[in-house]
C-alpha cells in the first residue's frame, strides 16, 4: 500500500428537503415518475469508514435525540449503506473490503433522505478510500439503481430531479434560507404513500419554474408561495397527526409549511436564523406534545470529508 493511500475517511450526509414534488405518472414498472427541488440542509448523519483485506461490515449508533419509531433501524446487513458497499465493490471489481460506522442523527422515515445520503456517502467515500476513480456521473448513474434520491445527494446542492431520479440539473443558489424541520415521532413507509396516492387528492402546482426563480434570486417569500409536495394530502389524510405538527409550525409565524418527501417530516421557512429559532422555540408550548425537531439552514453542497483521509 502506498504511503499517500488513505485507509480511513469520516464523511457528513446530509438531510435533504424537498421544496417542490410533482408525481407525473406511474410506468408499467409501477414505479412513480418525479419532477422536484431538492436541497441539502445542514443536519447531518456521520459515516466512518475503514479499508478492510476483503469484509463488508456495518454498525450503527442512533442519537439520543431521536424519538419513538423514528430510532427503529433496519439490520445492519440490510441497510442501503452496506448495499451500497457491496454493489460498488461489484461493479469495480475491487478486492477489498470496508468496515462502515454510521452516526444516526436524521430520522428514518421522514422523508428527509438520510438513508440515501448516507448510501451517497459510502459512494464517494469508497471511490476515494478504494481509489478507483469513478468519476461524478458514472458515480450517480451507479448510486441511481439503488435509490431514487442518491444521484441528487452525489451532486450535492440544490438540484431539479427528474424521472426516476436519475436526471439532475443544478440550480445555482446566491443565499442560504434557515427553517425548521419537525417530525411528530414515527416513520412513514414511502412505499405506502405512493399506493394510496390519487392524483385526486393533488391540487394544481405552480409551474416549477417558480421555486427555480426564487432560488436563484435568494427570495424566501417567493420560494413560500411555490412550495408544493404532490403527496402532501395523501399523508396528511392518512397522518393527521403531521398536518397537526405542520400547522403548530404555520401558527407560530412560519413563512410556510410543507411536507418533506413522503414524510413523516415537515418544514417550515424563516425569514433568517432568529426568525427560526422563535419557531422552534413556540412551536412545542403551541402543540403540547413532544416532537422531534431541529433548525436548520440551506446548504451550498452535499457529502462532505469531515476528517480525512488518513494515511496509515
Amino acid at each position: 500500500m502506498s504511503i499517500t493511500e488513505p485507509v480511513k475517511l469520516l464523511l457528513k450526509a446530509p438531510a435533504k428537503i424537498n421544496l417542490y414534488l410533482e408525481i407525473l405518472g406511474k410506468r408499467e414498472n409501477g414505479y412513480h415518475e418525479i419532477r422536484s427541488v431538492v436541497v441539502p440542509v445542514s443536519l447531518y448523519d456521520v459515516v466512518a469508514l475503514e479499508k478492510t483485506d476483503s469484509v463488508i461490515e456495518t454498525t450503527v449508533e442512533t442519537s439520543k435525540s431521536l424519538i419513538g419509531e423514528t430510532m427503529h433501524l433496519p439490520e445492519p446487513k440490510d441497510n442501503l449503506v452496506t448495499k451500497a458497499a457491496v454493489f460498488f465493490r461489484e461493479q469495480t471489481g475491487y478486492s477489498g473490503g470496508v468496515r462502515i460506522r454510521l452516526e444516526k442523527n436524521i430520522p428514518v422515515g421522514s422523508g428527509l433522505g438520510g438513508g440515501s445520503s448516507d448510501a451517497a456517502a459510502v459512494l464517494i467515500g469508497l471511490n476515494m478510500l478504494w481509489q478507483t476513480g469513478i468519476p461524478k456521473e458514472d458515480l450517480m448513474a451507479i448510486g441511481s439503481q439503488l435509490g431514487c434520491d442518491i444521484p441528487a445527494m452525489i451532486h450535492g446542492g440544490a438540484v431539479c430531479v427528474e424521472g426516476f431520479g436519475e436526471k439532475v440539473t443544478p440550480i445555482p443558489v446566491i443565499s442560504e434560507w434557515w427553517m425548521v424541520i419537525a417530525n411528530p415521532g414515527f416513520n412513514v413507509s414511502t412505499r405506502d404513500i405512493y399506493l394510496m396516492y390519487s392524483s385526486a387528492l393533488t391540487s394544481i402546482p405552480l409551474p416549477i419554474s417558480s421555486m427555480v426563480s426564487a432560488l436563484r434570486e435568494g427570495n424566501v417569500e417567493a420560494a413560500a408561495q411555490g412550495l408544493f409536495n404532490g403527496l402532501q394530502k395523501t399523508v396528511f389524510r392518512k397522518y393527521p397527526l403531521i398536518e397537526m405538527v405542520a400547522e403548530g409550525l404555520g401558527k407560530v409565524g412560519a413563512i410556510e409549511v410543507s411536507l418533506s418527501g413522503s414524510g413523516a417530516a415537515v418544514f417550515g421557512l424563516a425569514r433568517n436564523e432568529e426568525h427560526a429559532h422563535s419557531i422552534d422555540k413556540c412551536a412545542g408550548r403551541a402543540l403540547g406534545f413532544e416532537f422531534w425537531s431541529r433548525v436548520v439552514r440551506t446548504l451550498p453542497d452535499g457529502v462532505m470529508v469531515a476528517h480525512g483521509p488518513l494515511e496509515a
